[in-house]
């Protein structure tokens, strides 16, 4: 196509999505509900299309770099909207949209009856374009506005249900957890702003080897790597986006919104923006193995200790949301050993089979009429075969069963790290290998007891979880039944990849030149993925060799005992958290996160402020502003007397004055001659 032609494509890409959210949005009161999700949902499908053929353009060696619009001048600093299309942004394009065309279709089905309809589909829409606008930008000011938009529409999202306080405490919880994050994000900005003189990444990525041996001092005699410093500023910004410790705490919460946007944010948007952004930063990285250690380190955390959240869990979603969390923890460990196309590689895998499982949950949930406690559950299987059939092989490919997606992306993960030399790299190791045992555990806690096992449905609980989207659950003699096909036609859609797309795509992305250009990884220092190349041998072969590797038999081990626990002795899990009351207390309390955030940060925050306000409002400002107030009244109360309406008083006022007038001028006089 022409030059101009595909231009034209990239805004239409960008923008159809945005089409569609204010047609819903603006328009929500007036037009009828079936008027809205087509604008929207076709808004999103002109987006999928486009970017299809933008794929097969960049795979024919075409690329993009490129300004459309100048959006403010300001010295000799310029700050404009552009696009870099190349193979990083268009893998990601097709990832967004697609999943985000599932979640709208799903939408029909899953929000029938809600009176927000209208107004659902145009945040979803306004979500898809702000991502796009995030991983098309070729500058940091588009990357930033991007990054913000997904931020604001997400807190839109989360709280949709506004009338609920638990929605409301969530998307507080996310948008100030996110502004936590974004501002060391701005930071790192404002250092590439500063010593480059420019925000776009062709030249702060041509400068960055001339800023590997600057230094910059923050404080005292110290001084620190410039590159460092920028590149952790910036991670810090990855740490809100995709939720790692210790910035991991709203995206638990964010199960208050409804199911497809929880598939929405944690699969193909918001949570994968740090993944991307650190990946397309690879030219600084690589230059500062500090921030690359820290990367590795904060990823191992969170992949080990937020997958044993998991474990206890009892509401459907927050076990997929925990698992994400686990799953964000192996990407961003991935990143710090430089293996940034593994982490690209295990984005776009895990991004079919949790979009799969939070949409399988979703149809669990309309099929339990809004129940979310898997306490309540059990048997499934024979009322919703086809939610059973598709929940297995997101199941599947989360805990990476040979030849399904996400054993070539995890396994890759945990090889890489393997052969990282990076300062951390044991540690991390040793927690990707435990959260395999883990995540296969809790997984199929998960499925089983949904599926399999005892009726448990139709009568009410003794203790339901106190996060549930709705307390309404089957009545007795109720039996639950399948969804409508809006809602199982994406799950068999995200099935399809969830399977098959590792197997055809680990060698053009990891071994292959789909790269090659884009993501930038030193080869001497960071040998990784070269040693990685040695030791593959194509994807039957790596399939086939999984059943001698330790991966293979920790996730065997941990559905077998999950089997064992909750199938066979049902009685063992709660003998178990009796023993070890005081672990089980650490793991209820999310290891205390939310609590010192509520007594140390919120309350501080609290405390300072009433402080500011008793010293600085009552004491200095009101005291000045009373103070003036209380002379100017004791001022007037002397000159009151003197004001009594009778002429010769007035008279005599002005000859006293008058006299003390010529008094203090003769005086001088006098004095002088």
């Amino acid at each position: 196509m022409a030059a101009h032609t595909m231009q034209n494509l990239y805004l239409l890409i960008a923008l159809a999505p945005l089409a569609g959210a204010v047609a819903a949005g603006l328009f929500c009161r007036l037009i009828p509900r079936w008027l809205a999700h087509t604008a929207a949902i076709l808004g999103v499908a002109v987006s999928f299309a486009g970017s299809i053929i933008v794929f097969q353009d960049v795979q024919a060696g075409h690329s993009f770099n490129g300004n459309v619009y100048t959006w403010l001048t300001s010295g000799g600093y310029s700050f404009h909207v552009g696009f870099l299309i190349d193979s990083l942004s268009v893998l990601m394009m097709l990832v967004v949209t697609f999943v985000s065309l599932m979640v709208h279709i799903y939408t029909i089905g899953y929000m029938r009856d809600d009176p927000g309809y209208n107004r659902f589909f145009s945040y979803i829409s306004l979500f898809t374009f702000s991502m796009l606008m995030l991983v098309m930008a070729n500058n940091f000011m588009q990357l930033f506005f991007g990054w913000e938009a997904v931020g604001l529409v997400s807190y839109l999202l989360i709280g949709f249900w506004y009338t609920r306080p638990s929605a409301i405490f969530a998307n507080m919880k996310a948008f100030l957890a996110n502004r936590v994050g974004d501002f060391g994000f701005i930071l790192g900005i404002g250092l590439v702003l500063a010593h480059v003189g420019s925000l776009d990444y062709k030249t702060v990525f041509e400068r960055a080897p001339e800023l590997a041996s600057a230094t910059i001092n923050l404080w005292g005699a110290a001084d620190w790597s410039l590159l460092s410093v920028t590149c952790i500023c910036l991670f810090i910004g990855a740490m809100g986006k995709s939720a790692q410790v210790p910035l991991h705490v709203w995206l638990p919460d964010s199960m208050e919104g409804p199911t497809p946007i929880s598939a929405l944010i944690h699969a193909a948007t918001m949570v994968t923006a740090g993944i991307f952004m650190v990946s397309r930063m690879s030219p600084l990285f690589e230059l500062s193995t500090t921030a690359l250690s820290f990367v590795m380190v904060i990823g191992a955390i969170t992949a080990l200790f937020m997958g044993f959240l998991g474990i206890i869990q009892n509401d459907i979603k927050r076990v997929v949301a925990y698992s994400t969390l686990s799953q964000l923890g192996y990407m961003t460990v991935a990143l710090g050993a430089s293996a940034y196309s593994v982490a690209i590689f295990h984005l776009m895998t895990h991004a079919f089979f949790k979009a799969l499982l939070f949409l399988g949950a979703g149809s669990v949930i309309i099929g339990m009429h809004h129940d979310q406690d898997i306490r309540n559950m059990g048997g499934l299987r024979k009322y919703m075969p086809i939610t059973w059939m598709t929940f297995l092989v997101g199941s599947l490919a989360l805990i990476g069963t040979p030849f399904f997606s996400g054993f070539y992306s995890k396994d890759s993960i945990i090889e890489a790290v393997k052969l990282s030399n990076i300062p951390g790299a044991g540690f991390a190791y040793v927690a990707v290998l435990a959260g395999v045992f883990i995540t296969a555990f809790y997984s199929f806690r998960l499925y089983f007891l949904v599926f399999h096992g005892a009726e448990r449905f139709g009568k009410e609980h003794a203790e339901h979880d106190a996060h549930s989207e709705e307390h309404h659950g089957l009545a007795h003699g109720q039996k639950p039944h399948e969804s409508p096909w809006v809602v199982t036609m994406p799950l068999i859609l995200l099935a399809i990849p969830s399977v098959l797309i590792g197997f055809f795509t680990i060698e053009p992305l990891l071994i292959g030149e789909y790269f090659k250009g884009v993501i930038a990884v030193d080869a001497v220092a960071h040998p990784v993925m070269a040693e990685y190349a040695k030791e593959f041998h194509g994807a039957v072969a790596m399939a086939l060799h999984a059943a001698v590797s330790p991966v293979f038999w920790l996730a065997l081990a941990g559905v077998a005992l999950s089997w064992f626990f909750y199938m066979q002795r049902p009685d063992l899990p709660a003998a178990i958290a009796r023993r070890f009351s005081g672990i089980n207390t650490l793991l209820e309390n999310k290891y205390y996160f939310d609590k010192f955030n509520d007594l140390a940060l919120a309350r501080g925050a609290r405390l300072l402020g009433e402080g500011f306000w008793k010293f600085g409002d009552v004491a200095v400002i009101d005291g000045i502003v009373n103070g003036a107030a209380r002379l100017v009244a004791r001022l007037s109360a002397l000159l009151r007397p003197v004001q009594t309406g009778y002429v010769y008083h007035y008279a005599f006022t002005m000859i006293i004055g008058l006299m003390l007038l010529l008094a203090v001028w003769v005086a001088p006089l006098s004095i002088s001659k």
